[in-house]
């Protein structure tokens, strides 16, 4: 499993991606994150799923990008070549892993904008090729390990979030994912898009970068957890003072 994320702001993008990659027994770091920067071309990329599929996939999208990036002046463009690459990848193994039990369950998130965009876009791909452009309503699309972070986001991102909320509501979302899941942890690739800039700029944490904050925000979720009002359950504990024990 992982955990990926990328979010639309009304003054840009955040896409947030863990590196750890479980294969049986085994645990490595691994990059899930791709940029592409060319001109008025500013991209990010971001896969989970089988990582075999996964890295056929890009380098089948590298050629195409590398021979055609002219030709894509919106977004969409290149993610519709994406998506062909997944379709190309699934033509040619889908039958050779279900053979060996295995599902091609690739799903990316690409975020940018290109020239003729008149704003950035995120999109979700799916394991079919097809995509989704996420919403002003909901702004962020999670792939991999959705649901430990899921309760934060939609309580505490909006459309109108700053860029700094916005990374700061996806590393919750991370932490609380890592806390949960064990196939989840740093180091953590972030990549951040101010609109109408064409420029991308990263960063790789690492655990102990992040260490104060982790430990803030467990201390305020104990507390908040404690000062929360109890008169609802009185209700139903005192019910055990209002009873007769000889009635029955």
């Amino acid at each position: 499993m992982t955990f990926c994320i990328g979010i639309k702001t009304k003054d840009g993008l955040v896409g947030i991606a863990d590196t750890r990659i479980t294969t049986g027994s085994e645990r490595i770091t691994a990059r899930k994150i791709t940029l592409h920067q060319n001109g008025q071309h500013s991209m990010f990329l971001t896969t989970s799923g089988l990582r075999a599929a996964r890295d056929k996939a890009l380098t089948y999208f590298e050629e195409v990008i590398q021979s055609s990036d002219h030709n894509f002046d919106r977004l969409y463009k290149a993610v519709n070549a994406f998506g062909e690459q997944i379709r190309r990848v699934s033509a040619e193994d889908k039958q050779w892993l279900a053979d060996s039990g295995l599902d091609l369950n690739l799903h990316a998130l690409v975020g940018g904008q290109f020239e003729k965009d008149q704003e950035h876009k995120l999109y979700m791909i799916y394991p079919q090729g097809n995509w989704v452009e996420v919403s002003r309503g909901s702004p962020y699309f999670v792939i991999g390990e959705s649901r430990y972070g899921k309760p934060l986001l939609d309580r505490a991102l909006t459309y109108e979030s700053s860029i700094e909320d916005a990374l700061k509501s996806g590393y919750l979302a991370f932490d609380a994912t890592r806390a949960s899941a064990s196939d989840v942890d740093f180091p953590l690739d972030v990549v951040v898009y101010q609109r109408d800039t064409y420029r991308m700029v990263e960063h790789r944490y690492v655990a102990d970068d992040l260490t104060d904050l982790t430990q803030w925000w467990r201390q305020r979720i104990v507390e908040a957890f404690r000062d929360a009002p109890n008169d609802w359950v009185r209700i139903v504990l005192n019910k055990f003072e209002q009873s007769d024990p000889g009635e029955g």
